[in-house]
């Protein structure tokens, strides 16, 4: 049977004909609908979101040594967070088959960095597969449990935005029908103290040795010809093959790479018996291009293309040829910038608006929805480094300013996803370390900023069935600390006074924010808790409008200037009630309709 699947559909796919039977994974774009599919499959795998990625690759591991095919997948920053095991599970090795996905972002669509994570298969060790298209995507991922196996190894699959969104026809078959292994005691394998560790240090050298055979002969590394005689080479991998195709066409021959780790010498050096001219397109790192290298061979590489961002048809056309394709021509001064910004209804957005108002602080922001809340009109944040690392920053900066005399406070600010992915550490920190920064955990009660997908305080599970729900209130009180202020961030005043209480003490304090997000799927209970939030409109009276424009410092969208009459408007459609322009407006023109 044939489907139009994207990438990420593919790799459920395929991970469901391979047999897998576990799934874990944290949140992040590129990656994120790789879990979510799951619940499609979900009377034959079973698939959990984890508090953040390291603990995600644990309970695959777990899973993959107690006898069943694993699966996790995370976005390339989140390897870094789950580095610390699996560097240890390459030692291992694996019972039942294990793959772990990273979704790497070239062009930093929705991320902070463009690091690329084909080099985490050269530390860790670890055999890699890039696919080119939905369809490959799916068949590597087969291809790959049947590698982990037969290597006792764990395999690492990079993806990137183009391979994981795109879509292309796939033919799908049947599921696999894989027997479970038996767990058995094994601890020269599995419990990884120094001197076993040191023995499987050696198994996993024999290992790529081994996989350096099959990396000459695997059906995934192949000789592309040209079709017309010519004598150009093409060395590329993943989606870069396709823009190449698009480029180059049948003028080049392709040296197509699809398993990546370890390459091909011996291929390579027959490739470039058949051409007189060489270059390797990639995106991010010279990885192909280093490698080329050292086996003597000349190579235009990223002296002719861009050192970083995303390499498609245009971009190589332009280093090549110094034009692109003809387009439609227009005219870009007149088009308005349209910036992301806060739905109308974030309850983050009392929040920014009073935390605006502040003089004298420092405010270390973190990676959610909330992170627009450095834009105007709000400018309220001073840094966004890493996840989970608002709390620690602003306890680093905080001591810094007691040292050195200053005094400026220390904000960090976070969300309820991020706290429970790596921020409980962080308020630990603070805590721990007597420190005075002021900590602001937002609690909107889902992952809003990578899709609505639910977490440790959200109340329910991957496919909606009900969950245990961990308090953050509870939580921030068993970590010690005496001064908290939970507050609904509509309220302008009650949360303007809980910023100026915090301020007022010599001492750490954390402020909470509850109120849901306005995309949030609730159900009766959440609405019984919430007062069926997002059921009110309000509309603007314009005679006692006064054109003072304080409503828009809100940096609702759904909140304009008429330019005919030059009074402040509401979209009515966008309008949830939320109120926090009724608050700001000075001369009470902002009302609630049917009042």
């Amino acid at each position: 049977m044939k489907n139009l699947l994207t990438g990420n559909e593919a790799i459920v796919q395929g991970a469901w004909e391979a047999g897998v039977k576990f799934a874990s994974a944290y949140p992040g774009t590129p990656s994120s609908e790789i879990l979510a599919n799951f619940v499609h499959f979900e009377k034959d795998m079973k698939g959990e979101w984890a508090p953040n990625e390291k603990v995600s690759l644990e309970a695959a591991i777990g899973a993959s040594i107690g006898g069943v095919r694993s699966l996790c997948a995370m976005k390339h920053v989140g390897v870094n967070v789950a580095a610390d095991p699996l560097f240890t599970f390459s030692y291992t090795g694996v019972n039942g088959g294990m793959v772990l996905i990273t979704a790497d972002e070239p062009g930093q669509h929705s991320s902070q960095n463009e690091q690329d994570n084909r080099w985490y298969a050269v530390s860790a060790k670890l055999p890699m597969y890039e696919p080119s298209d939905s369809q490959e995507a799916k068949d590597m991922m087969i291809a790959g449990y049947e590698l982990s196996e037969a290597y006792d190894s764990p395999v690492l699959m990079r993806v990137t935005t183009r391979i994981c969104h795109s879509k292309s026809i796939v033919d799908c078959g049947p599921r696999q029908d894989i027997a479970d292994k038996k767990y058995e005691k094994n601890p020269a394998k599995y419990l990884m103290v120094p001197a076993m560790a040191r023995d499987r240090r050696v198994v996993v050298e024999d290992r790529m040795n081994k996989l350096k055979e099959f990396t000459e002969t695997t059906p995934w590394n192949r000789i592309v010809p040209s079709k017309n005689g010519k004598k150009i080479g093409v060395v590329v991998s993943g989606m870069c093959y396709n823009f190449a195709r698009e480029v180059f066409g049948d003028d080049a021959a392709y040296l197509k790479l699809g398993f990546t780790n370890p390459l091909p010498d011996k291929l390579l050096a027959k490739f470039y018996e058949t051409v007189d001219e060489v270059y390797v397109i990639e995106e991010n790192d010279p990885y192909l291009e280093n490698w080329i290298k050292s086996q003597g061979f000349a190579v235009k590489g990223k002296d002719v293309f861009p050192a970083y961002g995303e390499m498609t048809a245009d971009v190589l056309r332009m280093a090549l040829h110094g034009e692109e394709l003809p387009s439609i021509q227009y005219d870009d001064s007149i088009v308005v910038g349209r910036p992301p910004t806060l739905c109308a209804g974030c309850p983050h957005r009392g929040f920014f608006y009073e935390l605006a108002k502040m003089k004298d602080v420092a405010i270390s922001g973190d990676i959610g929805c909330y992170t627009l809340g450095f834009a105007p009109p709000y400018n309220a944040m001073d840094t966004c480094v890493v996840m989970g690392g608002a709390f620690s920053i602003a306890h680093g900066m905080q001591k810094a300013f007691d040292i050195s005399g200053q005094s400026t406070r220390a904000i960090g600010v976070l969300g309820d996803s991020t706290f429970f992915h790596t921020g409980i550490n962080s308020l630990m920190e603070i805590y721990y370390n007597d420190s005075k920064a002021i900590s602001v955990i937002l609690d909107n009660r889902i992952t809003g900023m990578t899709g609505q997908q639910e977490n440790p305080g959200s109340g329910k599970l991957l496919g909606g069935a009900k969950a245990k729900v961990m308090d953050i209130v509870d939580i921030v009180k068993a970590i010690g600390f005496k001064h908290i202020f939970v507050i609904n961030p509509n309220d302008l005043t009650a949360m303007k006074k809980a910023l100026k209480d915090a301020m007022a003490l010599d001492e750490a304090s954390v402020i909470i924010t509850v109120w849901p997000c306005v995309l949030k799927n609730m159900d009766e209970e959440e609405l019984g808790e919430f007062n069926n939030p997002f059921t009110k409109k309000y509309e603007i009276i314009a005679d006692k409008c006064i054109s003072c424009k304080l409503c828009i410092k809100c940096g609702c969208p759904a909140i304009s200037m008429d330019k005919g009459t030059n009074k402040a408007v509401i979209d009515r459609p966008q309008c949830v009630g939320c109120d926090v322009c009724a608050q700001i407006c000075p001369k009470d023109a902002i009302v609630q309709e049917g009042k």
